[in-house]
């Protein structure tokens, strides 16, 4: 005999799960305030960072982030998460090729600097800051999570100058390698000297010896605030040549060129 419950009880057992799920996602959604030991030790990082940084101590400076998953990322880095290409992104600068890199003594951390002092705010995954690095107001957006070693960045994106001016912010950045199909995994990352051509690494391409230069996708930003993006396709050799344009709906892809490996090249 099929038993028919009343519609009140249905009703009743409906709004006590409702209720329920409210309370769990209320509960994950819960934002532990920073104590002055974790704005300490936050503040610690940014002179660990810019020590690491100027002294071209990859691995101490990769060390910094959260593993797996923490990244930093920047237009024309992309987003580098991976401990070998962070540590190499720090030893390929020109300072680091000089048979003496900068000592510790001789490099001053975010303390005391001219800048304004970051302000640190809980968030459901740990926390977040602004953090002003230059005299035109460009800054680290940064997030951090806490590890069992300690607070570590979830990311760190950098918002230059110029790109602060063009009314950039990493929101921006973020949306344009997800529309240009920078899923870590389809691009390869690219090598090579500072403003010079950067391809992978490979027979076809150059010398394997040339400096780490970004992961993925590749964004140069113009004076007047257009951006374009260079990416080389996994396994293929050949390239897209991009540019972007903001819309009302978003960012778009304005043009896409493919440019097919060259004659020799990987296929």
């Amino acid at each position: 005999m099929k038993t028919i419950m009343n519609p009140k009880i249905l009703v009743a057992m409906a709004l006590v799960a409702g209720g329920l799920g409210y309370a769990r996602t209320a509960a994950a959604q819960t934002v532990q305030p920073l104590t002055d030991k974790d704005r300490e030790e936050l503040a610690e990082m940014s002179v660990k960072y810019r020590r690491a940084l100027m002294t071209c101590k990859g691995d101490d400076y990769a060390d910094l982030f959260a593993t797996p998953g923490g990244y930093f990322g920047s237009s024309s880095r992309g987003e580098v998460r991976e401990h070998k290409a962070l540590a190499e992104m720090v030893v390929g600068y020109d300072r680091c090729k000089s048979p003496a890199p900068p000592q510790v003594g001789t490099v001053a951390g975010q303390r005391g600097s001219a800048y304004p002092a970051p302000v640190y705010e809980a968030t459901p995954f740990g926390a977040k800051a602004r953090i002003i690095n230059s005299k035109g107001g460009g800054y680290y957006d940064d997030e951090y999570v806490k590890t069992p070693k300690g607070w570590r960045f979830k990311s760190r994106n950098v918002v230059s100058d110029a790109e602060l001016a063009a009314k950039l912010t990493t929101q921006d950045f973020i949306e344009i390698r997800a529309l240009a199909g920078d899923d870590h995994g389809y691009y390869e990352d690219l090598y090579g000297e500072h403003h010079a051509l950067n391809t992978p690494r490979g027979k076809a391409f150059g010398p394997d010896d040339r400096p780490f230069r970004s992961s993925g996708l590749q964004l140069t930003v113009a004076p007047d605030g257009g951006i374009t993006g260079l990416a080389y396709i996994r396994n293929n050799g050949g390239h897209y040549e991009d540019s972007y344009v903001k819309t009302p709906q978003g960012w778009r892809i304005k043009t896409r060129k493919y440019v097919p490996p060259a004659a020799g090249g990987t296929k």
